[in-house]
């Protein structure tokens, strides 16, 4: 076995192929084979596949922290400043209040009728087409007619909004010909994100709204607005779309845990985790060693950059009884597609009203869920979701 001067297994395969993208479980298992620490010499960093270690780091923010560490490459660290995804302590707990407050499930009860609502429209206007796109008939439908308005990002650029999230994700990744792709679409988003603020021409009342008014008051900088604008909708839009076209794949794959879900919507909570367990739609964020520290008994010096492999630690041998079976009936609470510790998702409850949302309504009107053609995967950096998903909705 191949290791460092640390004694650190490595592992020569770049995990961001293409192929690697597609199907990256048997890197993966691989990972986890090697141990709990493993050097990716093609990326030159130190990635973490088992479960244990993925969410001790997570929680440890002190030690590794986010600040100029979350990507891949040093001009998206740089460009990352004053996000609260690339931040850390204080300044990141100042940055996640502004929205959080508004995402809480106090917060989220007061739009729950009216997500079930949409929901139902959403479904209501699919099974009229017979034949559907998964992703663009039924997982990007509902979060589009949500989250935008929430933030409060202006109607007439929404169409956009699907490219530039997709493209500030995929950049986070390694410099590779992916991110390289992405970059124009993502400065693009944010030069347009600047303008909003500039002409102050978000929604009043809305997310978006309140940050401009706390740069009003002084509690962050006009120069935070824009990248925080970004900071919030991606993630919101990205990671949800791919939960719900997650969910349609698995049940269209796996007919009897529908019938289970049909005969008891009960279920359905559990099964939103069983779906982020089973396919993480983030696959992995990096963090930067603050100072000379210890993994599982590796040596990982300061400076160095750490791989937190969500979908790797979600499909664990160790921590999962049939890690790659799909169950709906498991408890998966625990898992860790919405992150963990301070940087854990603050829109998940979003995430999850809108999938369970969607999941009531088609367990309301739709018998079965059959695939009826080949799915396609978008190819990206960090989000796992389809490009095509084509569907039959099979009523009662």
């Amino acid at each position: 076995m191949p290791r460092t001067r640390s004694g650190v297994p490595t592992y020569g395969s770049n995990i961001y192929t293409t192929d690697a993208i597609v199907d990256p479980y048997p890197h993966y298992a691989a990972l986890r084979k090697l141990g709990p620490v493993v050097w990716l010499s093609k990326h030159r960093v130190y990635a973490l596949p088992r479960f244990a270690e993925c969410k001790a780091v997570l929680r440890d923010d002190k030690t590794f922290a986010s600040e100029r560490g979350v990507a891949l490459n040093a001009l998206t660290n740089h460009l990352s400043r004053g996000t609260t995804l690339g931040s850390d302590g204080a300044e990141h707990d100042q940055r996640r209040k502004l929205v959080a407050h508004r995402l809480l499930p106090r917060a989220l009860r007061g739009i729950d009728d009216d997500v079930q609502a949409q929901a139902a429209r959403v479904v209501e206007t699919a099974l009229t087409q017979g034949e559907v796109d998964g992703v663009e008939d039924l997982a990007c439908a509902l979060p589009m007619a949500v989250v935008p308005d929430l933030i409060g990002w202006p109607r007439e650029k929404r169409a956009n909004l699907l490219p530039w999230g997709g493209a500030t994700f995929d950049v986070l990744g390694p410099m590779n010909r992916q991110a390289l792709k992405s970059i124009p679409a993502s400065l693009r988003m944010l030069a347009y994100a600047r303008r909003v603020v500039r002409e102050r021409s978000l929604i009043e009342g809305s997310v978006g709204h309140e940050v401009l008014l706390a740069a009003d008051a002084g509690t962050v900088s006009l120069a935070e607005c824009a990248p925080l604008m970004i900071d919030y909708i991606a993630p919101s839009l990205d990671t949800t779309i791919g939960a719900i076209a997650n969910a349609l794949h698995l049940f269209a794959s796996h007919p009897d845990q529908w019938q289970q879900l049909r005969e008891d919507p009960g279920l359905i909570p559990g099964a939103v985790n069983e779906i982020v367990r089973y396919e993480s739609p983030l696959r992995a964020f990096a963090r930067r060693a603050a100072v000379d520290s210890e993994i599982a008994g590796h040596r990982i010096p300061a400076g160095a950059q750490v791989l937190v492999l969500y979908a790797s630690a979600n499909r664990d041998e160790l921590e999962w009884d049939a890690p790659d079976t799909f169950d709906i009936r498991r408890d998966a609470i625990r898992q860790l597609g919405f992150g963990h510790g301070a940087h854990a998702c603050a829109g998940q409850g979003l995430a999850r009203l809108e999938t369970q949302a969607m999941l009531w309504a088609l367990a309301e009107r739709v018998e079965r869920i059959e695939l009826s053609g080949q799915p396609t995967w978008a190819i990206n950096n960090i989000i796992r979701r389809h490009e095509h998903l084509p569907l039959k909705l099979i009523t009662a």
